[in-house]
């Protein structure tokens, strides 16, 4: 234990040493670059300056000693001649001397060249700067000299002084701007110089709005291949800032350039501090290889001790998350042992917690199929035995005996021996019945055919799902027609699914109708199954899932299609009781995806194989 405890603090003293020290050494070689840069960035902005106010003497001297005092409509070649003088003088930093009146005319200009075909120099913003700000004098971000035609049909790149001047035209002055085009070389030639050394570092010159006058990467940036924090260093006073951009920590120096507001900007990306610290960090990584090889023997030690109960209970933890029901693994030091203790009761009550409300949730389902089951209005019932009194009374004993027994077999099913689920067979049974009773009630004043495919019988379904429906055909479908009306009855199996459609002939119904027929339990009228078809609707999706329940088509006067989509599960006794239970064909699933009927299902074909 002694000598674990004095090789941690050999160690621990080696490497706060060895980190001071890389520290200061890195510290005093940042300064020096940084102390370096700002007198290179001093000494260049000193030289542009000095270019700048060549510039600006030039412009007084066009402007105060050939302008002023001369008329453009008596002097107008004194005016040339002095321009001449002026450029021949300057030739070597300019590319052009224009002057405009205030309507956008060239007045004069020198070299001597022909304007090219409308301009229109009043919408360049060199000219709007200098009408907007009459007193300053302002200078342009580069751009191609676009005003004059160049036998050479070379373009040159210019910086733009203008300013707002007096001309004096017939004897009347008038205001005009002086348009002086910098050959934009000169500037370029200064920022190249300064950014020779290729070491990470560069220098770019921007204007008070961070537009880019000059950058290393001007052309990738002009074409959105590259991009550059112009437009918050141009926002910075004169100074040294630490920056992030584009994910890299680097280190920003402005100087302000006098009179024309630009911004000569120093990047100094922090991977040029870290050159030329090879043997510092080359002593700080073999000293931390040290630590490394010592700390193996002590992290040995300590994950016998911590780490393998904590890797031990993770384990279960995650087998616990994956399905399995593990028991929680509890060992190790006393702060691990409750640990586990404690995730082994909360995940306990968990279980606990989720078992009441699966069965809390089971339980309101089976209330709302119960409560919308209870709502089979009794009027067809005291219809029926109406109808029976009166054949009774007229002593039509055969056709009572038969409504009778028809009536019998109605409710027999209806009742199912309190079961909500029954096979689409006794449902068919149940529908014609009803129909049956029916067509005795109305006479024989329609027709009803069943069509049915035969595996559709043998599926599960929701009882009293059809009466609704065909009470609802009778009643306002083919009830009064003068022509005999027609009910039709099909069944088909489709994707999996059991559609049972039932087809009338009758008056049909508007498509703003067919729109709140489900939706909407208020529009049905006042008589009719009691049921209604939002009823039949609501206890199908509560069964089966939300993806089924019933299709309606109609169309005024060519009549109405009501059709009842339900899963194809197979009519067994052991699917009946999941369904009764609670637990839909599309409902609560367990970890492998699927639900208890269509596991189920799946089962009864692996069987049939």
């Amino acid at each position: 234990m002694l000598m674990l405890v004095f090789s941690a603090i050999s160690v621990s003293s080696m490497l706060i040493l060895g980190v001071v020290m890389y520290f200061r050494f890195s510290d005093t070689s940042r300064e020096e670059i940084v102390q370096s840069t700002q007198k290179l960035m001093e000494q260049t902005g000193e030289n542009m300056e000095d270019y700048l106010v060549s510039m600006r003497q030039i412009s007084d001297a066009a402007y105060y000693n050939v302008i002023k005092e001369s008329d453009f409509s008596s002097q107008d070649n004194d005016i040339q001649h002095g321009m001449s003088l002026l450029y021949e003088a300057n030739k070597d930093k300019l590319r052009s001397i224009a002057i405009y009146n205030n309507y956008g005319s060239l007045m004069g200009a020198e070299p001597v060249a022909s304007q090219k075909e409308d301009p229109n120099v009043t919408k360049q913003d060199w000219y709007i700067q200098a009408m907007a700000e009459m007193e300053n004098m302002h200078f342009s971000t580069p751009h191609i000299q676009n005003l004059f035609d160049d036998d050479t049909f070379r373009y040159y790149w210019v910086i733009s002084l203008s300013r707002v001047v007096e001309l004096t035209n017939q004897g009347v002055p008038q205001q005009g701007v002086l348009l002086v085009d910098m050959d934009y070389s000169s500037i370029s030639r200064i920022m190249t110089q300064i950014n020779a050394q290729n070491n990470g570092q560069y220098y770019y010159l921007c204007d008070s709005n961070g537009e880019i006058i000059y950058h290393t990467q001007q052309m990738q940036i002009s074409k959105g291949l590259l991009s550059e924090n112009s437009v918050k260093a141009a926002a910075y006073k004169d100074g040294i800032y630490d920056e992030i951009f584009e994910g890299e920590h680097r280190k920003v120096i402005v100087n302000t350039i006098s009179y024309t507001g630009w911004k000569l900007v120093g990047v100094i990306p922090y991977s040029v501090f870290t050159r030329g610290m090879f043997n510092v960090r080359y002593f700080i990584v073999m000293l931390i290889l040290l630590m490394a090889m010592m700390l193996a023997v002590v992290s040995r030690v300590v994950s016998a001790r911590i780490s393998s109960p904590i890797l031990k209970l993770n384990d279960s933890v995650l087998e616990y998350e994956a399905g399995e029901q593990p028991e929680i693994y509890i060992g190790g030091s006393m702060e691990i042992r409750h640990l586990g203790d404690s995730i082994q009761r909360s995940y306990e009550q968990i279980d606990t917690l989720m078992h009441k409300i699966v069965l809390e949730q089971t339980e309101r389902r089976k209330s709302e199929l119960d409560a919308l089951q209870s709502q089979i209005n009794p009027h067809f019932l005291y219809n029926a035995l109406d109808s029976l009194t009166w054949m009774v009374e007229g002593e039509k004993n055969d056709e009572a005996v038969f409504m009778i027994s028809q009536l019998a077999k109605l409710f027999r099913i209806s009742l199912s021996k309190g079961r909500t689920v029954i096979s689409v067979r006794d449902e068919l049974l149940h529908a014609q019945s009803y129909m049956n009773i029916q067509k005795i009630r109305y006479k024989n004043s329609f027709t009803f055919t069943m069509e049915m495919e035969p595996e559709v019988q043998d599926c599960c379904t929701v009882k009293l799902i059809l009466q609704p429906i065909l009470e609802n055909a009778i009643n306002y479908g083919v009830n009064g027609m003068e022509d005999c009306g027609e009910i039709r009855l099909r069944g088909k199996k489709e994707e999996g699914r059991i559609i049972l459609s039932v087809t009338d002939n009758g008056m049909g119904m508007s498509e703003e109708e067919v729109q709140f027929l489900l939706t909407d339990s208020k529009r049905l009228p006042s008589h009719g199954s009691g049921v209604g078809l939002v009823n039949v609707n609501n206890r199908i999706k509560i069964l089966f899932g939300k993806e089924y329940g019933l299709i309606v088509e109609s169309e005024p006067d060519e009549g109405t299609t009501v059709s009842v989509c339900i899963p194809e599960v197979p009519y067994t006794e052991e699917n009946r009781k999941i369904l009764e239970a609670g637990h839909p064909f599309g409902g609560e699933e367990d970890f492998t995806g699927k639900t208890a009927v269509q596991k189920n299902i799946g089962k009864d074909k692996d069987e049939k194989q």
